[in-house]
């Protein structure tokens, strides 16, 4: 073989060669995944939020509460009708929830003890409609504050009186941490009720409520009418009704907050009477 054909053929292997090489690498380049990173994952920041753990019915047995922080006074709103004064006591500091309570008017010198009616509400059967009132308040950490006419003369239903008194902090610091989250609630059995009040103050206490486990609104119907009538949210799960409905044949229309509805039929039979509780066969299953 000629040199000059030789050395062609070596061109042609050697460019070859580098050909393949460089299709090589460019494929390893293309298809290999990049490289894992190696930064963290950002952390989840703790939220502030307030707690205050109230124990039992009467705040026994609380251990370790956090101090409430409140602005302002303590402020004192009253409901209800001549022999019924209900009082609800909101914006209390320190240990936020209320051992005992008093109240005296401005015809009297004694002060008159108080009966907890639920939460933070507190009623007393005595005549007090239009007098100046002052109120005496021991919360569970033993406090004790005096709010001397902190109702004026000639005061109505539905008013709120604020004070410039407030109870200390005892304890140290005022925040717990806390990570919010909303967990469906499984219930066994059925939705119930529990009446109290009287006759033209229905309370009705709604608990083993499944899914979202929070009630957003609320109706009742009496077997003598066809009218649905909305219910007020009280406290925590109690619901009131000012109609007239003793002894009469009871239906419930609950709407849970995410939105599902319940109609609980005829589940008060006539002849109830306050104090009594009421299954139903019908519960919210868990949100989805």
């Amino acid at each position: 073989m000629a040199p000059g054909r030789v050395l062609a053929v070596l061109l042609l292997l050697t460019l070859g060669s580098w050909v393949m090489s460089s299709a090589s690498a460019d494929g390893v380049a293309t298809s290999a995944p990049p490289p894992p990173s190696s930064a963290p994952a950002p952390p989840i920041g703790w939220l502030r939020a307030h707690a205050t753990f109230y124990g039992g019915a009467d705040a026994s047995g609380t251990m370790g509460t956090v101090p409430c922080v409140r602005r302002g006074g303590v402020r004192f709103m009253i409901n209800g009708h001549d022999y019924f004064n209900l009082v609800l006591v909101t914006n209390v500091a320190g240990a936020g929830s209320i051992k005992s309570m008093d109240v005296k008017s401005s015809d009297s010198a004694d002060w008159m003890p108080m009966a907890r009616n639920w939460g933070a509400n507190w009623h007393s059967m005595a005549y007090l409609s239009g007098k100046m009132l002052s109120f005496r308040v021991t919360i569970t950490d033993g406090q004790t504050l005096v709010f001397t006419d902190v109702v004026p003369a000639g005061w109505t239903f539905g008013m709120t009186f604020a004070s410039n008194l407030q109870f200390k902090y005892l304890n140290c610091k005022p925040f717990l941490h806390a990570r919010p989250g909303r967990v469906p609630c499984v219930r066994q059995d059925g939705v119930r009720f529990v009446i109290n009040g009287h006759d033209h103050f229905n309370l009705v206490l709604v608990t083993n409520v499944g899914g979202a486990g929070s009630i957003k609104s609320m109706d009742v119907k009496s077997s003598d009418s066809a009218d649905w009538m909305p219910m007020a949210r009280n406290c925590g799960a109690n619901w009131h009704s000012m109609a007239y409905l003793s002894g009469k044949m009871l239906s419930f229309s609950v709407t849970i907050t995410d939105g599902r509805t319940l109609v609980f039929t005829n589940v008060v039979p006539a002849g109830w009477t306050f104090g009594m509780t009421f299954a139903s066969n019908l519960q919210f299953k868990p949100s989805p």
